[in-house]
């Protein structure tokens, strides 16, 4: 990929600075190498010939599905307490939790 953008140990030493962040030289190397890398990955995307592709908001079809909303009668309050080992008044009891 000759023709792709590259990012030379001049381009890492300032992304460095301005990221506040103290490199040695080989780390200097090492980011300058991964974010070639990183770049020409890029590059190679940008080269994918999308002419007539719709954009996707997501990866797959997403259908949204809806239930009708329909008034139903509320349990009282005995009702769903019925099956609690432990109540007080209306609420259920629970352990403390720390």
């Amino acid at each position: 990929m000759s023709d792709s953008p590259s990012i030379d140990i001049s381009t890492a030493e300032k992304m460095s600075r301005l990221a506040n962040l103290k490199m040695s030289s080989e780390q200097l190397k090492e980011m300058s190498f991964t974010l070639t890398k990183v770049v020409q990955l890029f590059h190679s995307l940008s080269q994918v010939n999308t002419e007539g592709i719709e954009p996707l908001v997501t990866p797959v079809d997403i259908r949204l599905v809806l239930r009708s909303d329909l008034a139903k009668t509320n349990f009282s309050a005995e009702e769903m307490l019925s099956n609690a080992p432990e109540k007080t008044g209306n609420l259920f009891t629970v352990p403390p939790v720390v």
